[in-house]
């Protein structure tokens, strides 16, 4: 592997998780390189490579040192095996998230034409995603805070499917009027499900906090979009949830009469998130 110069070296990197690693990553992704780049270059030192950028790596190695979130530090998160921009505003897409998507595609088929709402859009990826898949689907994308709906955006622009994601400011499903909008067929979140008194790891503080505390208990902002969804009667819900809330969502849809309410859960078989049909 090439080697790194003093000012780069793991003891000048004391705090982060795996100080070698971590550079080599903010290397490749300064350079636009792979990891077989830099085997081929192992006899190199990194301050003869061209255009690389010392001071620039130098900077966010002091970044990570503060625990900032190697995402934001390089603006690129991988989801889904694509890439998509980030930084700080949007909640940086979790791996489990994935399953969410997975859940989606198990309903429909891939040629229907509805509309999708997503609440909750944080960097676009959900509703991009789903959008690459339903190519006949439209969809409109809501999220509360304008940093979000900034990022969200850019990644959709850059995706080219500003035509069919269109983006409202707003909570919940304030920003819908069925009258021009017609009915929402499928609603998919990722909401606010954490509880207010929860004790959250330092990286985190650099994320949203609206995209992560969802109430007192955590689950108030899912049970607003459950009763949304009776009243519109949307036939379609698929939402993540917290590891801790399977029982709560469960007890509170006892008061509604749907087709079927299903649970699906993570990589680590926690309960992460629910499917409602009506």
């Amino acid at each position: 592997m090439i080697s790194l110069s003093k000012e780069l070296s793991v003891s000048d990197s004391a705090g982060m998780v795996n100080p070698l690693r971590e550079i080599q990553l903010f290397i490749m992704i300064h350079l636009g390189v792979d990891e077989l780049f830099l085997m081929k270059e192992s006899a190199t030192n990194i301050d003869e490579i061209q255009n690389f950028d010392k001071i620039l790596i130098e900077s966010w190695v002091q970044r990570r040192k503060k625990d900032e979130p190697f995402e934001y530090i390089t603006n690129k998160v991988s989801f889904y095996s694509q890439t998509f921009f980030i930084e700080e505003g949007a909640l940086i897409p979790r791996p489990e998230t994935e399953l969410l998507i997975d859940e989606v595609i198990k309903i429909l088929d891939k040629e229907c034409k509805i509309l999708f709402v997503e609440v909750g859009v944080g960097s676009g990826i959900i509703s991009i995603l789903l959008a690459q898949h339903f190519k006949n689907a439209r969809f409109i994308a809501i999220d509360i805070s304008k940093d979000a709906l900034k990022i969200a955006k850019i990644n959709i622009d850059a995706f080219g499917l500003t035509d069919r994601i269109e983006l409202r400011e707003g909570s919940l499903l304030e920003p819908i009027n069925e009258a021009i909008d017609g009915n929402i067929d499928f609603l998919v979140s990722n909401p606010p499900y954490i509880a207010k008194e929860v004790f959250l790891e330092n990286n985190l503080s650099y994320e949203p906090q609206n995209a992560l505390f969802g109430g007192n208990v955590g689950d108030e902002l899912i049970q607003k979009l459950l009763d949304s969804i009776m009243i519109k009667k949307i036939p379609y819900f698929v939402c993540e949830m917290g590891y801790d809330q399977k029982d709560k969502v469960t007890n509170y849809m006892k008061q509604y009469i749907f087709t079927s309410l299903e649970f699906y859960q993570d990589y680590s078989q926690f309960d992460r998130g629910f499917r409602l049909i009506l």
